[in-house]
């Protein structure tokens, strides 16, 4: 049964499909899931069940399903722009629900194939990223943010007092610059230029017009507009999600990269929507540990399901005071090393939160060797 779970967002995918070939207001259909998402995923209990799952070739299928889905979405709705008449409004549903699929399951999917081992695997990862403008992004996951995660480097982890609009624009600045520093050093230790023609960026500006030359063909110059609205939407979006797995964690940096350095969702959809993405303490820990090998950590401190997370973020207090100060009161105090508390408390300080570390004997230390 492990195996058809994996097969829900492959549903989702096909329904926004149909939803965009069948026009009208069913355009919507693709991001009317993430609402509905929310609702059911926060109805049902918490999930730390491990994953019975024997096959890595059986468990890829609908990975690799919902890589090539993404992409097919795209076409979907260039079709129906050359075919269809949508006013305004089901324009913007469209828009939305490729946006909404390009990052849900598809961030996942591709995350997944990027991390395998044999070259055809990552290249398809990679080059689906075009769903979302963004090729280059597994440099930057696979060397800055798995090697400096929880500390000030790595832009994907989320000072305290930072609010999701202000997150996002920034990180999406940081990590493209990362990703392209990080491949121009590459080439020169290779002995090459930093911006020869071997460079990523350039492998990655012929996929994404490639990608676009389709799209023009299937719906001409309207379908090329509405396909980068939602890309770009997409590309945005995405941040919310480093935003939520990693807000206000902190880490020296040097010091070994542990199970509490990132929060967990564990609720059932958001581990299955997201390939166990939301699951991802191990995966830190590993990064070759394919998604049904991650084992929920039943210590952790629990946090809403992504979607419930995304939804409180767009209005910070909410987002503050429900959600991440209480989360994050307790890491200090229970999880967090002393050297981490110093470090969270700066934090603290500089975003003006409550100092509330006066009152907890420093027992973090002990407590963060245990969990």
């Amino acid at each position: 049964m492990d195996h058809l779970k994996y097969y829900i967002p492959v549903l989702v995918q096909l329904a926004a499909l149909a939803g965009l070939l069948a026009g009208r207001d069913w355009v919507w259909l693709g991001v009317a899931s993430f609402p509905a998402l929310a609702i059911l995923d926060s109805l049902l209990p918490r999930d730390y069940s491990p994953r019975k799952i024997r096959s890595k070739a059986v468990a890829l299928i609908p990975v690799w399903i919902c890589t090539l889905l993404a992409p097919t979405l795209y076409l979907a709705l260039a079709y129906t722009i050359a075919t269809t008449d949508l006013s305004g409004w089901q324009m913007l549903g469209a828009v939305l629900s490729c946006a909404w699929m390009s990052v849900l399951p598809l961030v996942p999917s591709s995350h997944e194939l990027y991390h395998q081992r044999d070259a055809f695997s990552r290249f398809v990862g990679r080059y689906s990223q075009v769903c979302y403008l963004d090729c280059t992004r597994d440099i930057g996951h696979v060397v800055t943010h798995h090697i400096h995660v929880g500390t000030e480097r790595d832009s994907d982890t989320a000072a305290r007092g930072v609010s999701l609009y202000a997150f996002g624009p920034k990180a999406v600045l940081e990590t493209t610059l990362d990703c392209l520093r990080t491949e121009s050093d590459a080439l020169e230790k290779r002995g090459l230029g930093r911006w020869s023609i071997h460079h990523r960026l350039w492998k990655a500006i012929v996929a994404q017009s490639l990608f676009q030359l389709i799209i023009f063909q299937i719906g001409g110059f309207k379908a090329n507009l509405l396909a980068l609205a939602a890309m770009l939407v997409a590309r945005f979006w995405i941040e919310t999600f480093n935003y939520f797995q990693h807000y206000g964690q902190v880490r020296l940096p040097g010091t070994p990269i542990e199970k509490r350095h990132v929060w967990n969702h564990l609720s059932p959809l958001s581990r299955i929507m997201t390939f166990e993405i939301t699951n991802h303490a191990d995966h830190h820990l590993n990064s070759f540990t394919p998604y049904y090998s991650l084992v929920p950590d039943k210590n952790a401190i629990p946090l809403p399901n992504v979607f419930v997370c995304f939804f409180a973020a767009l209005i910070p207090p909410a987002w503050y005071n429900l959600i991440i100060k209480p989360a994050l009161k307790r890491w200090d105090n229970e999880f967090a090393s002393s050297e981490e508390r110093k470090l969270a408390k700066a934090q603290n300080e500089r975003a003006g939160w409550p100092n509330w570390f006066d009152a907890t004997p420093d027992t973090g230390a002990s407590r963060a060797n245990q969990a």
